[in-house]
């Protein structure tokens, strides 16, 4: 494990979540989610944000991240999306915008366990903060649209890709982070070197067609 992720881990652990005084967002919060592709089963251990006044949101989002699993192996699990989706997840409350989010997670079809820290640069909180004369074609109607939204698509080999959207908005593709294995496995050591199970639709795939490494 390289130095600043040894540092930014310990910083994590060492801190307490705090909420913030002021926010500089035009909106009330905003929303981390994740996705994996087709089939290739996640189960995010944490994800912990540091807004930019400092403050951690220790498990900020936890648990599975949203996937398809269509029946017979009909879907494609490789190559990015077209046009992201928000992901599974949950609205970062009392935080101001990120600056960092450590994510540890399992891949489940490897297994193996990954982690790391995506730096927020100051460009992508701009765009956060940008506000846009949008049409909804669900209502109708045109809104002030914001991109308060950070999705991350986690897919094997360690690999994540981060956008930024928000309703009726473009995704704007921000950066590609690439993880490090977790030397200590999952749940930190701490369940034997056991992964979480896979699922029987997601096990058949791979099975039958492997993980799509060279797609991504």
């Amino acid at each position: 494990m390289n130095s600043f992720l040894r540092t930014t881990i310990c910083a994590f652990l060492l801190s307490g979540c705090t909420s913030a005084n002021s926010q500089s967002m035009p909106y009330k919060s905003w929303y981390l989610g994740f996705s994996a592709p087709a089939y290739m089963e996640v189960w995010i251990e944490t994800a912990d944000v540091v807004d930019i006044q400092d403050h951690v949101y220790p498990r900020a989002m936890s648990g599975v991240a949203s996937m398809l699993k269509p029946p017979n192996n009909s879907g494609d699990p490789r190559g990015w999306p077209k046009r992201a989706g928000w992901g599974k997840g949950k609205y970062v409350t009392g935080a101001d915008l990120p600056k960092q989010i450590y994510v540890r997670w399992q891949s489940l079809v490897e297994p193996q366990t990954y982690q790391m820290v995506i730096n927020i640069p100051e460009a992508t909180r701009e765009i956060m903060r940008k506000g846009e004369k949008v049409f909804c074609t669900a209502d109708g109607k045109w809104i002030t649209g914001y991109r308060k939204a950070i999705a991350i698509r986690l897919v094997p080999g360690g690999i994540a890709k981060v956008w930024v959207t928000g309703p009726c908005m473009t995704p704007i593709e921000v950066t590609t982070v690439k993880a490090v294995i977790d030397p200590r496995g999952p749940y930190e050591g701490e369940s034997g070197g056991k992964h979480r199970p896979l699922s029987a639709v997601s096990k058949a795939y791979v099975e039958k067609f492997g993980v799509p490494y060279g797609s991504w």
